[in-house]
């Protein structure tokens, strides 16, 4: 019998910095409110669009490296999976929650827009899966920041010298 998958996949900008807190065992939780806009052509022509915002929960290392590098307006593309929860207010009325818990995160955008830490960043995720192969042990993974570029050389052809990361749409 197959397995269900749920699986979301967001990229979008924060609405507002990263609030972090720490559950008694000392195990960073942190929350985001992430808005991902799109963008269609209604039957006159004219462009439309729609904000959806999202509550994101990061746990863990995840969690602290969030609540460290993201701010209100950074790009960052998440990964994880929805989760729904009912609770009973203080007045008594259950209410519901739709929450996305990641389990990687990439920070995006350059330097001076609000992407993270000032350079773009890294990948993160957690570990609560099984671990690919290039992954080292612990309970968070890391893969290294992206290569810094290196200084245009001469043996490189004329068309890649006016390419940069923002050309890049992810």
């Amino acid at each position: 019998m197959a397995r269900g998958v749920n699986k979301v996949i967001l990229v979008g900008n924060l609405g507002n910095d990263p609030d972090t807190k720490y559950t008694q065992g000392g195990m960073a939780v942190t929350r985001i409110s992430l808005a991902t806009t799109s963008v269609r052509n209604d039957r006159d022509g004219n462009k439309q669009e729609r904000t959806e915002w999202h509550r994101v929960v990061f746990f863990g290392k995840l969690g602290e490296i969030a609540g460290e590098y993201l701010r209100k307006g950074s790009q960052v593309y998440v990964e994880g999976e929805i989760r729904y929860d009912k609770y009973t207010g203080q007045d008594g009325v259950e209410k519901y929650t739709t929450d996305i818990v990641a389990n990687e995160m990439q920070m995006l955008g350059g330097r001076g827009d609000g992407g993270g830490g000032g350079g773009g960043g890294g990948n993160y995720e957690r570990s609560s899966r099984p671990q690919r192969p290039a992954a080292s042990g612990g309970d968070m993974q890391q893969r290294g920041p992206a290569p810094q570029r290196q200084a245009p050389q001469q043996q490189r052809p004329a068309p890649m010298d006016d390419f940069s990361d923002d050309d890049i749409p992810f």
